[in-house]
């Protein structure tokens, strides 16, 4: 059978994440929410997103075609009825498709469709900020998935360790001193990731793939760190997707860090307001800000951003894709994507100029922006036009 991962209405509440991805593409725990569901299916994936999006994450049709919405989790009883769906027929939780099965040349009206409603419990993610809120559930998950019947590589004496059963190194890590405190959730450690001297980690955790834990930081739960990412300072609570960098010392609590990102020394994120109240949100897909219900919630910044030294962000702070922000104060809640600038004021980064720092960065990854990216952010940069004052 064919799986596609689709995107619906709820696309928006991800942003600006998914200005540059499917919904699929997204992280929550050690996997994307594309590598869950490959990982559970035993079988590739392709894409349904933006019309935009799909030059580079493309969408594979055969004869017949399992939809899937890409926000759902899997699970034994999600998989068994989707593998039970006839034609015409879409499996619902309430009033949201989770999936439907389709014939090449079919069309997609799912109001044509029969209803099949899931008498089980599912879970999904709504917005963004499930992306730190359900974090250490979603660790303790694929941590089970990921280490079932197979032996962590040996934990080097010098490391002290707490529930050393909760906790894996794979291949060619390198541990040298410190702390790994498995007693409230699991620790995971990638292949050729590296945690340097006295570093303090608490589960649950994720390291994943040729990542580095710099000198002495200090990590809580709840925490991942993308693959190619390097991390100091102090973390709590937070996703960083891959590929980004918080060298230094700061804090960074309950927030969600895009690809290709790197925040300055001593940036700091808060993420609790002093007078204890729930934290507003910019809401992308009402252009206004809207009350998470949380109490904690600190920065979220989309692929490409990058901040200055000394940088201090305010609670629930979100920054738009390719923002270079600098500067003394505190910047706006709500930094546009193509911003350059800070507490000051801004002015829009030109896109010539995003190119070539985009460039030199993915350089140093052997990575090259193609001219597929390059179409991708012209056209982010003429859709968040109307954000910028300039």
């Amino acid at each position: 059978m064919n799986y596609i991962l689709f995107d619906d209405h709820l696309h928006q509440q991800f942003l600006p994440l998914t200005y540059t991805r499917p919904i699929s593409e997204l992280r929550l725990g050690i996997h994307t929410l594309k590598e869950k569901w490959e990982h559970h299916l035993k079988a590739s994936t392709s894409y349904k997103t933006e019309a935009y999006l799909a030059s580079k994450y493309t969408e594979h049709i055969e004869d017949e075609n399992v939809y899937i919405n890409s926000r759902y989790l899997p699970s034994v009883a999600l998989l068994a009825a989707i593998k039970n769906l006839k034609l015409g027929e879409a499996l619902k939780h309430e009033d949201i498709v989770i999936a439907y099965l389709l014939k090449k040349e079919g069309s997609i009206d799912l109001s044509t469709f029969i209803g099949v409603q899931a008498d089980f419990d599912v879970d999904c993610i709504q917005t963004v900020t499930d992306l730190f809120s359900k974090n250490h559930a979603a660790i303790h998950s694929d941590f089970k998935l990921v280490t079932e019947g197979r032996t962590s590589q040996p934990i080097p004496d010098t490391v002290t360790c707490f529930n050393k059963e909760q906790i894996f190194i794979e291949e060619g890590a390198k541990l040298y001193n410190g702390t790994l405190n498995a007693t409230e959730g699991p620790i995971y450690i990638g292949k050729n990731a590296e945690v340097m001297e006295n570093s303090a980690i608490r589960g649950p955790f994720a390291l994943c793939e040729h990542s580095t834990i710099k000198m002495g930081a200090k990590i809580y739960t709840g925490t991942t760190v993308g693959p190619h990412s390097k991390v100091g300072g102090e973390v709590s609570n937070s996703m960083i997707l891959g590929y980004s960098n918080k060298g230094h010392d700061g804090f960074l609590g309950n927030s969600v860090i895009g690809e290709w990102c790197n925040l300055g020394a001593d940036t700091n994120t808060s993420n609790l307001k002093n007078n204890y109240t729930t934290i507003k949100l910019w809401d992308y897909q009402n252009s206004r800000f809207k009350d998470t219900g949380l109490q904690f919630c600190g920065l979220i910044m989309g692929d490409h951003s990058k901040c200055s030294i000394n940088m201090m962000f305010n609670t629930g702070t979100c920054v738009g894709v390719s923002a270079n922000i600098f500067g003394s104060g505190f910047p706006r809640n709500f930094i546009p994507s193509f911003s350059w600038g800070g507490s000051q004021g801004t002015m829009t980064y030109k896109l010539e100029k995003v190119f070539e720092v985009a460039e030199l960065v993915m350089q140093r990854r052997s990575i090259q922006l193609s001219e597929v990216d390059k179409g991708i952010l012209k056209h982010i940069f003429m859709s968040t036009k109307v954000h910028r004052r300039d």
